[in-house]
């Protein structure tokens, strides 16, 4: 009986973090979409407040989803230095990846499974088995078509481990966070934006034969 009370706890539990993330996102969603970094940053006048101000909107991102992952890189880039933006957002997306990874095993697959349905840019996952091979989730994280919070929500309601998710997923996102962090602005300003969806198109396959010659190489020396 008292295994049967804690598992409807548990439901219960899961169903009200969900509803009020829910309808957070909601009522709050203009200002998420609109969210201003730039000037967040600016209106702080302790550097180190600035620093955590930016981890938190990495945290807040990490479990509204609609939070522009392009504004941060950018809004990080232009407001400070680029070896110290370049740190803040690999330590930002460390910590979205990880957040969102916790609440998919949370809330458990039939929650995610529902909410990945609602959402046309990510049915592909649902096709994807439980265990997700290595290469899937480089791919995933490589190719903008799978959104990164919506797949780590997946990936964490699969019992995917964590380790590999964690390091995979950082170096699939990296590389076009550390593009955008360096250009900042920008690449808005003076990169046409047909020429910076062919350098795209050029770095995503590169960056897999590069990985699958690593694992190549991995698999000889074993």
């Amino acid at each position: 009986m008292k295994e049967k009370n804690k598992e409807v706890l548990s439901v219960i539990i899961r169903i009200a973090v969900a509803l009020a993330i829910f309808v957070a996102v909601i009522v709050n969603y203009d200002t998420l979409v609109n969210l201003d970094l730039r000037e967040l940053v600016g209106s702080i006048s302790v550097i180190y407040y600035a620093y955590l101000a930016v981890i938190g909107v990495y945290a807040l991102k990490s479990v509204v989803f609609v939070v522009p992952a392009m504004m941060i890189y950018v809004s990080v880039g232009i407001s400070f230095d680029t070896p110290t933006a370049l740190i803040l957002n690999l330590i930002g997306l460390a910590v979205e990846v990880t957040i969102t990874f916790f609440l998919g095993r949370f809330l458990g697959g039939e929650y995610v499974t529902n909410l990945l349905n609602k959402n046309k840019g990510t049915q592909k996952l649902l096709n994807m088995k439980t265990k997700t091979k290595n290469s899937f989730l480089f791919a995933a994280r490589v190719l903008p078509a799978f959104p990164i919070d919506f797949t780590s929500l997946f990936l964490g309601s699969s019992d995917y481990k964590f380790i590999p998710y964690f390091l995979i997923s950082l170096l699939g996102i990296y590389p076009r966070v550390l593009l955008f962090t360096i250009i900042g602005d920008s690449i808005y300003k003076y990169i046409p934006k047909e020429l910076l969806i062919k350098l795209i198109i050029v770095a995503i396959p590169l960056a897999i034969i590069g990985f699958f010659i690593y694992r190549l190489i991995k698999k000889r020396r074993k």
